[in-house]
């Protein structure tokens, strides 16, 4: 069984426990956010868990420009789970890929 502080790169959802240590938040600031709409939580039958898709997805949202929508800027900028020398998991920005469109007809 996987603790909440044993948890790897590879679960698709977190905890609400787990959600907080990768945001650096308090496990209730988890839940308020989950009360007010900034997280979208995955319940399985009594179970309250987090997608990792659904953090990045908020901490992109925190990181939008006032005024903006808050959809991807034209950098589209991605999120990647990165793991730090003393063990902790972050996430950190990266820049995506131009696609290589090819020759204009």
């Amino acid at each position: 069984m996987i603790t909440d502080e044993e948890f790897t790169g590879e679960q698709l959802l977190l905890t609400t426990s787990q959600a907080a240590k990768v945001l650096s938040l308090s496990r209730t600031t988890v839940y308020a956010l989950i009360n007010q709409g900034e997280l979208r939580p995955i319940h399985i039958s009594r179970s309250c868990r987090i997608s990792w898709a659904e953090l990045e997805r908020y901490v992109q949202r925190l990181d939008a420009t006032p005024g903006t929508a808050a959809e991807p800027a034209a950098d589209d900028r991605r999120w990647r789970r990165c793991e730090m020398p003393d063990g902790r998991r972050v996430l950190q920005r990266v820049q995506a890929a131009t696609p290589d469109i090819g020759p204009a007809a």
